[in-house]
């Protein structure tokens, strides 16, 4: 399985400012098998250590953190030589022993010569809670479920997913019943690795959905296992009430569906809790459209999406029949996993910034508003072909976008302000300016 991330991990070897990097993203995203493939593809050796339950290592770094000690402590665990050059260490699970966390900090200042890349589940969690180690000393790197061209090239597309990156749209045009067939099997399956490889070798959907489950179920045991006990019951409410929340015409987040006459302040640590792990995506609204976007940024509306929909079709209960058979499917939910795909694929996206915007009235809504750092795109978000875009010249004729997008199942097409860009194809959306 072929993750783009591991391109991040060549240029972070080959640099001259190489820093311990931290690899973050929610469990079973696939750090680990990124970490040992990495280890194997770039380097002649690789020691991998997992923090969990671990006492060796706990006792290890509770003595002190000097890095000649460590280093010999680390060889004497793995039984071999520790070579600085050819050798890349893994720190699996680190935030279970937090002084292996503030060690970087000292592998970075005393030993930079050693590569070490570190993971964990709940890494987010542990960073946020202020773990000590001063940022600065590490590099980060985040990881989420494959994206759509992933998932063309785990499957076999591996053509077409290099079509899509050379934005040959008179070819792709050609393919498209490939690619939208492709993209069904994607808002069924999803990006978590397993899944992705489960139907790559059996296209089998009942065992897919075994997988989602699975995995849906230890989320919930990380919920009891690792938050506070105060908030857990709120966690799961919330977790819960996210498909409900997508299905709404209008997506904002509102606390009275998660349990009647809530109040933002009960449920803002779950909100973060479930941030922090990396199951959910917050997207907050702006009430206006300038560089950049954070400073337009209103902090009491947002949508939440959660880290993949695949499995949130299996929260949903979604059947594959349903989706897969023809264009008229699952209507009232088609929105909302078209607009989660959507948010799913810009993640990816490094340095986006990705917003919504809603006019004070409420009568212009846009799906999506990024900020590449050079300009704003407005992207207006079609589950079909309906190709009506009310909203989208409301937002131009108040804001003047140097380019607006609509993406849908429609094939691709510029206008002279409007660039229709498939679904498919949404991952290229900060190649723009090649359009």
């Amino acid at each position: 399985m072929y993750r783009i991330a591991i391109e991040k991990l060549y240029k972070w070897k080959n640099s001259k400012r190489r820093k311990p990097l931290i690899i973050e993203g929610a469990r079973q995203v696939g750090k680990t098998w990124l970490m040992k493939e990495f280890g194997k593809q770039a380097y002649s050796d690789t020691v991998y250590i997992n923090f969990d339950s671990n006492t060796r290592m706990a006792d290890l770094f509770a003595v002190d953190l000097d890095t000649d000690r460590l280093i010999l402590g680390l060889e004497l665990y793995a039984g071999r030589k520790i070579d600085s050059d050819n050798t890349l260490l893994i720190f699996d699970e680190v935030q279970e022993v937090p002084k292996a966390l503030a060690s970087l900090k000292y592998f970075y200042e005393n030993a930079p010569q050693y590569h070490i890349v570190c993971a964990g589940s709940l890494l987010g969690i542990a960073l946020h809670q202020g773990t000590s180690f001063p940022v600065g000393k590490v590099d980060f790197l985040k990881l989420y479920p494959l994206s759509f061209s992933e998932f063309l090239m785990a499957t076999g597309n591996e053509r077409f997913a290099k079509l899509l990156k050379k934005q040959d749209f008179e070819m792709i045009t050609n393919f498209k019943q490939t690619y939208i067939d492709a993209l069904k099997q994607y808002y069924f399956v999803g990006g978590m690795p397993e899944a992705v490889q489960s139907f790559a070798e059996s296209k089998d959907f009942n065992e897919v959905r075994t997988i989602q489950k699975r995995i849906l179920a230890a989320y919930e045991q990380d919920f009891s296992k690792h938050a506070p006990n105060e908030i857990v019951p709120k966690i799961r409410m919330l977790w819960n009430s996210i498909p409900s929340q997508l299905a709404r015409e209008n997506k904002k987040f509102i606390y009275g569906l998660v349990r009647e006459g809530s109040r933002a302040r009960e449920y803002e640590t779950a909100i973060m809790w479930l941030s922090d792990c990396g199951l959910v995506h917050k997207v907050s609204r702006v009430n206006a459209a300038g560089i950049p976007l954070k400073a337009y940024e209103d902090l009491k509306a947002f949508k939440l999406f959660i880290v993949d929909v695949g499995l949130l079709g299996c929260m949903t209960g979604l059947n594959q029949r349903t989706l897969l058979d023809g264009d008229d499917l699952f209507v009232e939910f088609k929105g909302a996993l078209t607009e989660q795909y959507v948010c799913q694929q810009l993640k990816t996206i490094e340095d986006l910034g990705i917003y919504y915007y809603t006019n004070d009235r409420g009568s212009c809504e846009i799906d999506f508003v990024i900020d590449t750092g050079e300009q704003i795109i407005p992207i207006e978000v079609k589950a079909e072909t309906n190709l009506r875009a009310k909203s989208l010249k409301t937002y131009r004729e108040r804001f003047e976008p140097e380019l607006s997008v609509r993406t849908s199942m429609a094939d691709y097409k510029k206008e002279d302000w409007l660039l229709n860009l498939p679904l498919y194809a949404i991952e290229q959306i900060n190649k723009t300016k090649d359009y």
